[in-house]
This record gives C-alpha cells, structure tokens and sequence, in this order.
C-alpha cells in the first residue's frame, strides 16, 4: 500500500479478531516506528509490547472503560524516553520527547494498516497505574497505546474540518 492511499484509509480500530499476531509481523512495525524524525536524532522513546493476555486486561483497566483494548492480541506502549533527550534539557523533557514519540506512533500506525492490521492511538489512560503495571523507570513516561490485531470492523471514514477552517497563510 502507497503512502497516501494508507493515510487515506486508516481509521481507528476498536474490534479486533482473536487471531493471534506474532512477534515477527510486530518488530518490523516497531522498526518502522523507530524511523520517524526525532528531536537531535536521539530517537527519545521506547516501546513496550504487551501480548500476555492478564496483562493486556490490567493495560485496559487503567484506561477509563475501554475494555475493548484487552481484546487486541497486542498492545504496543509508545513511551517517551526523557534519559535520552536529556541533552535538550526542560524543553527536551516537556516537549521534544513527546514529540518524538507521537512522531513514531502515527508511523506505528501507519505500518500497521498497510500490513493488514488495525489499531487505535489511546491517550486517555492513567499514566501513573501504567508507569506501576509495567515497571516503566522513572525517566520513561508512557504516551500512547497502540492496541493491534487483525480488524473485525470497517468503520467509515470521519468527517473532518475543511481546509478553509484549519489552513492559515503567513498569518493566524
């Protein structure tokens, strides 16, 4: 799949077939994730896959009634490495690092529909009982959820803004 058709068609997936999805279809998605720009090229994030299914409950749970993301085969957590943008000092830590990790994320997703698969990003969780759940050190800050497996649904494509709306030239 082009990579226009892929921004095109993504949507965001919350059914997902009970196939399993294995480590060596997730890595290449991950090692595309790693390629999106980044901050000084520090490449500042890091990414957990959670695949055992007691744990992808305790993932859900933390994430304000969206049981569904249990029932993903996987679930990537895109984390934002504050250790390795250390050099950016405040604004590396605040901005930078978080910016380098949805850079990968939206990659992550990407990939992900071209191989077949669907995901959703997930913001709305409680980063802290994340941090807890996965023994994330104290310099990795959780981002994104990435729930992924085999799409069980096809939704519609959403409305969006036109441009009139949302494009601003030279000024506001």
């Amino acid at each position: 799949m082009d990579l226009l058709r892929a921004i095109r068609t993504r949507r965001s997936i919350r059914a997902f077939r009970a196939d399993p999805v294995s480590a060596e279809r997730i890595e290449p998605l991950v090692d595309l994730a790693n390629l999106a720009p980044s901050a000084g090229n520090l490449q500042a994030r890091d990414f957990v896959v959670v695949s055992d299914e007691a744990m992808r409950k305790a993932l859900a749970a933390t994430t304000f009634d969206q049981a569904f993301i249990a029932d993903a085969p996987v679930v990537v957590v895109v984390c934002a490495n504050l250790q390795r943008i250390g050099k950016y000092g405040p604004r590396g830590r605040d901005l930078y690092a978080l910016q380098d990790a949805a850079a990968a994320t939206e990659n992550l997703l990407l990939a992900a529909h071209a191989e077949g698969l669907g995901s959703v990003w997930i913001g709305a969780f409680d980063e802290g009982a994340v941090v807890r759940l996965l023994d994330l050190p104290r310099h990795v800050r959780p981002v994104a959820l990435l729930p992924i497996g085999e799409p069980a649904e096809d939704p519609a494509a959403p409305e969006r803004l036109p441009l009139s709306e949302i494009l601003h030239w030279d000024r506001w």
